[in-house]
């Protein structure tokens, strides 16, 4: 949610250097279909006449090395796809020696546990595809563009409006009526793509599909961790956790307050809000977790009912504020690279 409170703001920097000219033009209009329109292309550039492209041509064409040029790239796809399993498996190893030393003691997850835990995660993946849909949508079609465009304080302020008013009501609304559930926790899903969608104005599909898969694979580690632990040994952490989200919220709204010349301040600030949120909402994927399985307990006793779909919209947001957080990493590390 820190996100959505201030990537408003970073958007209207790189929207406000186009002109109402331009975005009424209609090459601008239909960006989405022409990837080669760009607002930050150089202008000065001078055209190649056609013997300079006659020639150019020629050139490639007598250029004997450039199949062989294509070998390495099949061969570093393949190492970056190995030191990636590596690291994934040797992940899931360390915080399994670490975080799951004290394994359950009833002899294994019961029958009525682990259904209700599928359930939870099959609404959850629905949950994060029906985001990831509404997002490309919204982007594609540049819906978003023009609201950003216009006011990103509607965005903003809005956005966050129906967040919160969607979540409440999908909460509220008992599972035995299906269709005001469903219809909730549908529109709080398309709202949630609404805010990611201008993620998709600044991030490559390429880097935004890495993101995609080491968020799954951080939130599957940590998941089976959670699944696997002694019962109720992480419940504790739901204090902790949301001082930390309270700390990682107040700096995310630094920006805003502190003048431009912090630089050092600043700094500080965007590691808590990158560092810190993605250790926060690691932990409350493992609290979520082990509160579901709380609740199947409590749901077999007849204390409580059962109900998937609010348990799913925890995990969907902290899918989402890792997900945020993945994508900042890698553009940084994208930037350093230029």
């Amino acid at each position: 949610m820190a996100f959505s409170m201030r990537q408003p703001f970073r958007l209207t920097s790189a929207l406000m250097g186009a002109s109402k000219t331009a975005f009424r033009s209609p090459a601008i209009r239909s960006f989405h279909s022409k990837p080669a329109t760009n607002f930050f292309t150089s202008r000065t550039t001078t055209p190649i006449n056609a013997l300079a492209k006659a020639r150019n041509a020629f050139r490639q064409s007598r250029n004997y090395q450039q199949p062989a040029a294509a070998a390495p790239s099949g061969g570093n796809l393949v190492q970056k796809l190995v030191v990636g399993g590596a690291l994934f498996g040797g992940t899931l190893v360390a915080i399994n020696l670490v975080f799951n030393r004290e394994t359950r003691e009833d002899g294994g997850m019961p029958p009525y546990e682990r259904a209700y835990l599928n359930d939870t995660f099959m609404h959850t993946g629905l949950g994060i595809g029906i985001i990831g849909l509404s997002a490309r949508t919204m982007f594609q079609s540049g819906f978003m563009y023009r609201m950003m465009a216009t006011n990103p304080w509607i965005v903003m302020i809005g956005g966050l409006g129906l967040s919160i008013g969607t979540m409440m009501a999908t909460r509220a609304t008992s599972l035995d009526n299906y269709v005001q559930k469903y219809a909730f926790w549908g529109a709080f899903n398309a709202t949630q793509g609404a805010l990611l969608a201008p993620l998709l104005f600044m991030a490559p599909p390429a880097l935004i599909a890495r993101a995609g898969l080491y968020t799954l694979a951080m939130m599957g580690s940590i998941s089976f961790v959670g699944a696997t632990a002694k019962q109720e040994k992480y419940l504790y952490l739901g204090g902790p956790l949301l001082a930390g989200v309270a700390l990682v919220a107040v700096s995310g709204f630094a920006p805003l307050v502190l003048p431009a010349t912090a630089v050092r301040t600043l700094a500080v600030t965007e590691n808590i809000w990158l560092w810190g949120g993605l250790a926060v909402f690691g932990g409350f994927t493992l609290y979520d977790v082990q509160k579901v399985l709380m609740h199947a307990r409590l749901a077999e006793r007849g204390i409580i009912q059962k109900d998937a779909v609010n348990e799913s919209i925890s995990l969907e947001l902290d899918f989402l504020n890792i997900f945020i957080r993945m994508v900042q990493i890698l553009m940084m590390q994208q930037g350093r690279r230029k």
